[in-house]
Formats: C-alpha cells, sequence, structure tokens
C-alpha cells in the first residue's frame, strides 16, 4: 500500500529514540521530510544524518520539550526549513511515575503541554496543508488503572480526550487528529530494559499479563503511528489505536 507520505513533512518530538525514532526512520522510508527534536545534541545530529540517507529533507534541534519558546522555535524552523509543514507527531514523555506532587508537574510540563504547544505551533502550517494530521502518543495506561497510576496515567488519559476534540473541531478544516496507545514496549536502553534488570519481578509480571507472551517493539507502534499520520488514513480521524498485543481487557466503544 502506497501510503501517500512522499513529499509531505512531519515534525516528531523525541525523534531519537524508541517509538518516537522509529516514527521518524519509518515517515523519511516512505519519502516523508522529518525533524525532531529531543534533549542529547549528539543523538539529534546522529538521527538527523540517518535520517538524511533516506533521501529526504532532514533537520533536528536538541531542547527540552518541557522549554515553551524552544519547542515552538523549533517548530517553526521546521516549517520554514521545510517550506510548510503536513505531519505533527507528540511522542516525549517524562515517564514520571511516582506520586509526588513534583511528578504531577513533570507530567503536566512534558506530556501534556509539549502536545499542546507541538500542535499549537504548527497549526498555521497545518491549516495550509491538503493532507494535515496529528498524531499524539497516548498509552494503554490512559485506558485502565495500572502500575502506573497518577501522573503518568491520568494524563495519558487527558491526551486521548484532548486529542479526539482536535478531531471534532478541526474535521470541518480538512485536519485530522488521532492518538496512539502503546502497550509495554520493549527496546534497548528503553525503560523496559532498565526494569528488566533491576526490578525483574515486575518485569516477569508485566510480561506474564500479554497474551502473546512478549512486549512490543518501536517499530510496531510506529507502523500504527505512521498509517494514522498519513494521507491513507484520510477518513480516520479522532480515534485512538490501541497496539499492545491484547494486553488490556477493556472494550473500546
Amino acid at each position: 500500500m502506497d501510503l501517500g507520505l512522499k513529499g509531505l513533512r512531519a515534525v516528531v518530538t523525541g525523534g531519537t529514540k524508541g517509538i518516537g525514532r522509529a516514527i521518524a526512520d519509518t515517515l523519511a522510508a516512505e519519502g516523508c521530510n522529518v525533524a525532531v527534536c529531543a534533549r542529547n545534541e549528539g543523538e539529534v545530529k546522529e538521527t538527523v544524518a540517518a535520517l538524511g540517507k533516506q533521501d529526504v529533507r532532514a533537520m533536528g534541534r536538541a531542547l527540552d520539550v518541557a522549554d515553551k519558546a524552544a519547542l515552538e522555535a523549533w517548530v517553526k524552523a521546521a516549517a520554514e526549513d521545510f517550506g510548510g509543514l503536513d505531519i505533527v507527531v507528540a511522542n516525549v514523555s517524562a515517564l514520571s511515575i511516582g506520586q509526588a506532587e513534583e511528578n504531577w508537574k513533570q507530567t503536566f510540563e512534558v506530556d501534556m503541554m509539549h502536545t499542546v504547544r507541538s500542535v499549537d505551533a504548527a497549526m498555521p502550517w497545518l491549516e495550509k496543508s491538503k493532507a494535515a494530521s496529528i498524531v499524539t502518543i497516548s498509552s494503554v495506561s490512559g485506558r485502565e488503572i495500572d502500575f502506573a497510576y497518577g501522573p503518568y496515567g491520568a494524563f495519558k488519559a487527558a491526551l486521548i480526550h484532548y486529542t479526539q476534540g482536535l478531531a471534532h473541531h478541526l474535521a470541518c478544516r480538512g485536519i485530522r487528529a488521532n492518538s496512539v496507545s502503546p502497550g509495554n514496549t520493549y527496546f534497548k536502553g528503553g525503560v523496559w530494559e532498565k526494569i528488566e534488570h533491576g526490578n525483574p519481578d515486575l518485569f516477569k509480571l508485566a510480561l506474564s499479563l500479554n497474551p502473546t507472551g512478549r512486549m512490543g517493539t518501536p517499530q510496531e507502534m510506529a507502523n500504527a503511528a505512521v498509517f494514522l499520520a498519513s494521507p491513507a488514513a484520510s477518513f480516520i480521524t479522532g480515534t485512538n489505536l490501541v497496539v499492545d498485543g491484547a494486553l488490556t481487557k477493556g472494550v473500546q466503544l
């Protein structure tokens, strides 16, 4: 299937590792020009170089997505460099699982507000696009109560609500908005590898809860996100696509 992404222009937050990197790589492989941001400058440079080898335009910037001015400046720079924007993928999470007030503040600023600010900053260009799409990365923790209850789960649920609200209000302007809710996703250097070595009992429990007997991969999550971002999903808006290998038991109505 041709996803229709060739020549389109995307920004991906947290695009140097894990799910975000897989999304950026997959967009580029489909012929999409891609801008990424992340905190580590070396990783940003390496990612931009790798994306550029896909024969697309690529750019990146090292920044903290909780920094409103820096985030907005990066989105603007990407739009100016590419001559517009068609796709926004808000992927970054603070992964702040604790229950302290600081965890709530950090998750609000990173998970929630970086998403809102990314969308707002891109909106002038999305309104001019003929294939405008917003994809937010939520989590199965936003659908059910698990070990990540508290700020992480609460704001992941809020992201789904926010995204579906965008879909409803922006449909008349030709802008689609969808969310992806990954299940447990394993990759080198990721949170589940750290849990595997630091808390093997929790890792074993998490693994046992999935009927497939394994965790997902970043590529499996990226496949869902890139499809939703693409013109191939032109009549899909306002959905939350769960990619969890039947981990969760709740029925989406």
